[in-house]
């Protein structure tokens, strides 16, 4: 929800369930239903991707929300029926669905991550009367787009985000989507899919250091800041993770 949040940043990893992970990150003898009680020790948030393919069940949801401390969000990925078989068009019973499952646990949510396909292009319309659905029936929360087409760039389009506050997620992926660092909300939301190979490279300390230092001066311009590194593979999230927690705080200590 996005009432009554200061400025902070949270970094965590885009989910937690890797079966790769175990004996690497969490150790030989956790059980899975562990997991996330370990991560949580560790980072504050963490995104839930399984909610683009498949909605979980509202006990599941109430489950993960029972294994982590106060103060842990969670971001879950809109569901794929919405963005990517009905691409925006007559979003409410979708939307509806949705929330269904998420609402019981609407105080642990971070913002919403809207994923478009590069099928999907910027229409005006059909954006607006989305953003309008956001900013009415689900008001309380916040909501961040990372799209797949440079359309979505323009500056009619980055108005419109601005005017009903949804943020553009700064997506890094070594070129593969379209990036674009633009604020258009209070809250900025940024994934990093891996510099080389998508999802499997990990990020050199120079780049993480720039970011730290751009997140350091939102953050004193009082913004959310929401940081998710999407390189599971061979534990690159969680080491990116732990070098950009260390130098933003180098960061702002320098502010």
């Amino acid at each position: 929800m996005k009432k009554s949040r200061t400025p902070a940043c949270h970094i965590g990893t885009s989910g937690w369930s890797y079966k790769h992970w175990k004996g690497v990150y969490y150790p030989e003898k956790l059980k899975p239903v562990d997991y996330l009680h370990f991560y949580s020790q560790e980072f504050d948030c963490t995104e839930i991707n399984t909610s683009f393919y498949h909605l979980p069940k509202e006990q599941t949801v109430l489950n993960w929300a029972a294994k982590v401390p106060p103060g842990f969000l969670f971001c879950p990925k809109l569901s794929r029926y919405i963005t990517h078989f009905k691409k925006l068009h007559d979003p409410a019973e979708g939307m509806e669905v949705f929330f269904k499952v998420f609402d019981p646990v609407a105080e642990r949510l971070g913002p919403v991550l809207i994923q478009l396909p590069a099928q999907a292009g910027f229409n005006a319309g059909v954006a607006e009367e989305f953003y309008q659905l956001l900013s009415t029936t689900y008001k309380q929360y916040d909501f961040s787009i990372e799209v797949r087409d440079k359309s979505w760039f323009s500056k009619q389009s980055l108005d419109l985000m601005e005017r009903y506050g949804v943020g553009l997620v700064i997506a890094n992926s070594g070129k593969r989507f379209p990036y674009k660092e633009a604020v258009t909300a209070r809250h900025i939301y940024l994934r990093f899919h891996g510099p080389a190979e998508l999802y499997a490279s990990g990020y050199a300390a120079l780049t993480l250091r720039a970011y730290a230092r751009k997140c350091a001066k939102w953050l004193q311009e009082k913004h959310q800041v929401w940081i998710f590194f999407n390189n599971d593979v061979h534990m690159h999230a969680i080491e990116n993770a732990r070098t950009l927690k260390t130098m933003l705080a180098e960061e702002r200590d320098k502010l």
